[in-house]
């Protein structure tokens, strides 16, 4: 009886001791558990320990405005547009062309900005653009800037650019006459369009872009006057006007002497041939021009005969 009080009240101590120490233990890992981060504070804690990298937020729309295909700046702030798109005529050229731009006038060293957003697709030197870039746009759609003085670092194909961006100075290389921006815009069709049609206006969509009438251009050839001429085309002018020189005096020579014209019958047959002298004035069968008095007498040599229907032929064709 004894003996079994005793281990029954052993038994209880254990009890006892187990509680207690289930409980310190329950309350460890209770407090331990607490002082641990949540989810969001490890992935918070990861994001932040690596480098951080800003994104620039896109504008948000404005409500109710209008989605914009391409929008088109001017490439040179605030300047005019001295020589328009359409038919010109350079005082070194023969006949008028098509002037596939605008020129823009501006001072040397003014900022070139890329009209529209957009991907360079060439830039370097040519021989008449000189200094240039080329930027591909919406729709297939590309703008060049031609004769500038400098083409802005980093230029290359495949960058992208921003509408504003720098792509150059203004300048004069090339075949140019003066410190101007030339500019174009063409279809993807590589067609030139009229500036003027695009430049300050937004595009929702591809039916808004006036590709059609921007193809259209007066069929009056504007001569241009130029302030300066390039070397390069001073000898072109030089030799052109000593040619026609030559010409001049060719037909000066061939004006001293007398021209013949025959007068046909209704059916082709000659009628009479009428000479005239080199100042013009007929001249008669005997040779004696008509109306001096040495035409009064009669001529002593007999008529001329009548001319060939193919020497008249020949005749009025010469």
């Amino acid at each position: 009886m004894e003996a079994s009080s005793v281990l029954d009240a052993r038994a209880r101590h254990w009890m006892i001791d187990a509680a207690v120490g289930a409980a310190v233990a329950l309350g460890a890992i209770t407090v331990a558990h607490a002082s641990l981060p949540d989810r969001a504070q490890l992935v918070a804690r990861h994001q932040t320990s690596a480098p951080a990298v800003r994104l620039l937020p896109q504008p948000a729309p404005q409500a109710g405005a209008p989605a914009v295909l391409i929008s088109f700046q001017a490439p040179v702030a605030g300047e005019e547009i001295v020589s328009p798109f359409g038919l010109r005529q350079l005082p070194w050229e023969e006949n008028g062309r098509l002037h596939e731009g605008v020129d823009i006038a501006a001072d040397f060293g003014e900022a070139v900005l890329a009209s529209a957003d957009g991907v360079v697709v060439r830039a370097g030197n040519g021989d008449g653009y000189g200094r240039f870039v080329e930027i591909q746009h919406a729709e297939g759609l590309t703008t060049l800037y031609a004769h500038m003085g400098a083409v802005a670092a980093g230029m290359r194909p495949g960058l992208a650019v921003k509408a504003g961006t720098a792509v150059g100075q203004v300048g004069s290389s090339g075949t140019s006459t003066g410190p101007h921006l030339h500019f174009e815009i063409r279809d993807s069709r590589d067609r030139p369009l009229n500036p003027a049609l695009f430049v300050g206006k937004s595009f929702a969509s591809a039916d808004d872009l006036p590709l059609r009438d921007a193809r259209r251009f007066p069929r009056r050839v504007r001569m241009a006057y130029v302030s300066r001429i390039p070397e390069s085309k001073k000898a072109l002018m030089e030799a052109r006007l000593q040619e026609k020189l030559a010409v001049a005096a060719t037909d000066a020579v061939s004006a001293g002497k007398d021209a013949a014209v025959t007068v046909l019958y209704g059916d082709g047959r000659p009628k009479a041939t009428i000479r005239f002298g080199a100042n013009r004035k007929p001249i008669a069968p005997g040779g004696v021009e008509v109306g001096s008095k040495a035409a009064a007498a009669p001529a002593a040599s007999p008529a001329e005969p009548a001319a060939s229907a193919d020497e008249a032929v020949a005749t009025a064709n010469g």
